[in-house]
């Protein structure tokens, strides 16, 4: 993908930012961008090889070309929070090599402040020293730039926010938020800082906090926890908080006043998801991203004033594809212990959904991940084929809030297999399929989940296709920076939790002699975040102990990663071995 400006909406595009361009065999990748207050200078990371390991670059909007000052190098992930006259940044860096032991240097990321034209070398530190390693700090600015903020994550479930007064720096951090078990973001209404927790409110709410009387007595409600969805997230643009809620797995989004008042809602095309919100808390204009089943990422300008939102730029579509052809459907099943999971399910409108279809089901289930209605290109191939396709919610994710979270982490991580299976049992109960003609897939997480599902029922699957995943539950936590996951799994140094992983750690449930489906592990050479030994040692095992004709199959891509920074011919090529596997083995034809 390639970074864009245009002036106004629906005005000419100019390319700012083409990482293509930067690399012949395609693998440089954009990370991730921040865009300074006047719009003149652009921080943006590349990294090589589908790393991550971004490498921060300051360029000038106008003309096109970096500024002379030396990248800053160890800035994965990084947050960067501009001054309002452009003279410099606070910003997240990683230890330089040396500084640190061996295998902390993707820990320890610490605050600094860089001043456009020094050294990055010697940019002060300012916040981070004598703090845990695993700490996750992200920064930003309240518009005026008085208020620093600095919301450190600790895993997936708690944060501590700290906000330093820049007119008053010898009075150091003060503490809004610290050793609770419970997760806040901030935002700022111009100077207004808000907090958007779980604290006390599994789905959410929003308050605003006097930085100078930061105790949680003081803090005023402004948006109220709701029962029946959950506040998602908050923003603030041109002089309304935008909420953005899950209702059933679904985006809503409401923009209220200042002080909470609703005003309006926002129409959105079609039932989908927003995949984020724009605009400056002065300026005049909302933007959002949106995507469904049936349409691809594409980007909306909303009516401050009703809530209207006008399409600017549509994603591209496959040739030939009409939404028309296809129908969603949301429907509800009972998993193990009785908790009822929400589905969605994805076909041709002319397929009656009972009958004997190849059916792809796929879920993730960890991390407060919502796994919403999203456009997938190569789907309609499948749907096309009479395939169906189905995307559970399961416990783990954040559908539901924090509770639904935390009812798949930790020493409760089997529910979320347990939903994932009885996805399964129902989409067979339902006469839509039948084990034979039953594919799962997942990546990362979702690739733990495909993995745990192949090893504690492999009769109920035809095919499995597992990506770049977590599978040797008991080493995971040594490798690469998977010691950030240990909040969401835990850690088989501690003895109970070892008995959790044990359970139902993939590599080491798999048994000599059972018949496995056929099963197509992936992973890439320069993942930094999951280790490939995983998929590598899932492969071997399952190679010597399936008793059944099945294939197992293992794919190492070169040159790329967890996902980002693959040039398209790679992605293309993935995607066909991918799909080609699942239409062999589920003996779907293109010409149905």
């Amino acid at each position: 993908p390639v970074l864009v400006l245009c002036e106004a909406p629906c005005a000419d595009e100019r390319t700012i930012v083409d990482p293509n361009a930067l690399s012949a065999a395609g693998t440089i990748a954009l990370d991730w961008w921040f865009p300074s207050r006047t719009g003149r200078l652009l921080a943006y990371g590349t990294s090589e090889g589908g790393t991550e390991l971004s490498t921060l670059h300051v360029l000038d909007v106008e003309s096109g070309v970096d500024l002379g000052d030396e990248p800053i190098q160890y800035t994965r992930a990084a947050s960067v929070a501009w001054l309002p006259d452009d003279s410099g940044f606070y910003y997240t860096r990683y230890p330089t090599p040396g500084s640190v032991l061996p295998g902390d240097e993707m820990y320890h990321r610490h605050v600094f402040f860089h001043a456009l034209g020094q050294d990055w070398r010697d940019d002060a530190e300012i916040f981070g020293a004598g703090r845990a390693r695993e700490d996750w700090p992200h920064v930003d600015l309240s518009l005026s730039g008085r208020w620093l903020v600095v919301e450190v994550e600790q895993g997936w479930v708690r944060s501590d926010v700290y906000v330093l007064d820049r007119e008053h720096p010898e009075l150091g951090f003060v503490t809004i938020q610290q050793g609770v078990d419970a997760l806040a973001r901030v935002l700022f209404a111009g100077d207004r800082l808000l907090i958007h927790t779980n604290e006390d409110a599994p789905n959410y709410a929003l308050y605003e906090v006097d930085p100078r009387r930061p105790a949680r007595s003081n803090w005023r409600a402004i948006l109220a926890e709701r029962p029946d969805r959950v506040l998602d997230a908050a923003h603030a643009a041109a002089g309304q908080l935008v909420a953005h809620e899950l209702h059933n797995a679904t985006s809503q989004v409401r923009l209220f006043g200042a002080d909470g008042e609703l005003r309006s809602d926002v129409h959105l095309p079609s039932i989908g998801t927003v995949i984020g919100i724009g605009g400056e808390w002065n300026g005049q204009r909302i933007t959002l991203g949106f995507t469904s089943f049936a349409q691809p990422a594409s980007a909306y300008d909303v009516d401050p004033a009703n809530g209207e939102a006008r399409l600017i730029a549509k994603g591209e579509l496959p040739p030939g594809f009409d939404p028309a052809r296809y129908e969603v459907l949301q429907d509800w099943y009972t998993s193990r212990d009785g908790t009822r999971i929400s589905i969605f399910l994805v076909h041709r409108r002319d397929l009656p959904l009972v009958g004997d279809h190849p059916t792809l089901l796929t879920g993730y289930g960890g991390f407060n991940v919502s796994r919403t209605p999203a456009f997938i290109s190569a789907l309609p191939l499948w749907l096309d084929a009479g395939g169906l396709y189905a995307l559970a919610n399961l416990r783990g994710g954040g559908e539901y809030g924090e509770a639904w979270h935390r009812a798949g982490m930790l020493g409760n991580k089997q529910h979320v297999f347990d939903d994932f299976i009885a996805a399964a049992e129902w989409l067979i109960d339902q006469s839509y399929t039948r084990p034979e003609r039953l594919a799962i897939m997942g990546g990362s997480n979702g690739g733990l989940l495909v993995g745990a599902a192949l090893t504690q029922r492999p009769d109920l699957f035809k095919a499995v296709v597992c990506q770049v995943p977590l599978l040797d539950m008991l080493r995971y936590h040594h490798l690469r920076i998977a010691r950030l996951w240990i909040p969401e799994y835990g850690s088989a140094d501690e003895p109970e939790q070892f008995r959790w992983l044990h359970a139902y750690s993939p590599y080491h449930r798999v048994g000599d002699g059972e018949r496995y489906p056929a099963t197509f592990l992936l992973t890439a050479e320069g993942d930094s975040r999951v280790d490939p030994m995983h998929a590598r040692k899932m492969a071997a095992r399952l190679q010597a102990a399936n008793a059944s004709d099945a294939p197992i199959l293992l794919r190492i891509e070169t040159a790329a990663g967890h996902g980002q920074g693959k040039p398209r011919s790679k992605q293309l090529q993935e995607a066909t071995d991918v799909w080609s596997f699942l239409f062999w083995q589920l003996g779907v034809s293109l010409d149905a």
